[in-house]
């Protein structure tokens, strides 16, 4: 390692704070928010849309446009230190009345705080937010898989594209409510893609054992590999 680790203990940024201990008795809605929250009312102002406390977790819907400012203010802010994204992920509701919502969770380690940010995109705009991963490096796979199931593009991010599905994957985006439960094509059609997918195509060129299946690769991964890209998935 080229520096030394010092690892995060929980609660060491309060020191004479009680132990702490299982919360009984919580309500449904309303309680204590975060205290988080009226730091960001302060600093944000109108970028807060609006809060709410379910069963003791605060909830905090924000502008699309000040989400990234708003995740690198509780990262780096000594008083907030939400040094831990644990989630990265999509809502979407049958009611199509309702917003498309993308969903992080924080938390704050020293502080012993959860915090929930949401972003709500109306039906027909973009699905788009900006990515965090500058911010945290585990955002990368959350990032991808919340692309790959619900088609939500996250902006800067350094790759993204699909992680569960393949790449060359064509019905679409599987946890989106109009997905079909037997997905879009028929059954035969899947499986005849599937058979026709080179098992050697998901692989760097180092991991290759098949030097054909480089030309089965998609042309964006052959592109990222020529460069001298390392993938290893």
């Amino acid at each position: 390692m080229s520096k030394s680790f010092s690892p995060t203990v929980a609660g060491s940024a309060l020191p004479d704070a009680p132990a702490p201990a299982t919360p009984r008795q919580i309500r449904y809605n309303g309680g204590d928010p975060n205290p988080s929250l009226a730091e960001l009312r302060s600093r944000f102002g109108e970028a807060i849309l609006r809060s709410e406390v379910v069963w003791g977790e605060t909830t905090v819907y924000v502008e699309r446009s000040r989400l990234h400012d708003i995740v690198q203010w509780l990262h780096d802010d000594p008083g907030q230190r939400y040094d831990y994204l644990s989630d990265v992920t999509g809502v979407e509701y049958r009611d199509r009345q309702i917003p498309l919502q993308v969903v992080w969770h924080l938390r704050s380690l020293p502080y012993r705080r959860f915090i929930r940010l949401k972003v709500e995109i109306a039906r027909g705009e973009p699905l788009e937010v900006s990515s965090v991963f500058d911010i945290y490096r585990g955002a990368d796979w959350l990032e991808r898989e919340c692309y790959d199931m619900f088609g939500i593009v996250f902006a800067g991010h350094p790759d993204l594209r699909r992680i569960l599905m393949w790449e060359r994957y064509a019905e679409g985006y599987p946890l989106r409510k109009d997905f079909p439960l037997r997905g879009r094509f028929s059954r035969s059609e899947q499986l005849r893609q599937a058979l026709a997918a080179n098992p050697e195509a998901r692989y760097s060129m180092e991991e290759l054992t098949i030097a054909q299946a480089f030309e089965d690769l998609p042309e964006a991964m052959r592109r990222r590999l020529t460069a001298g890209e390392e993938t290893g998935e």
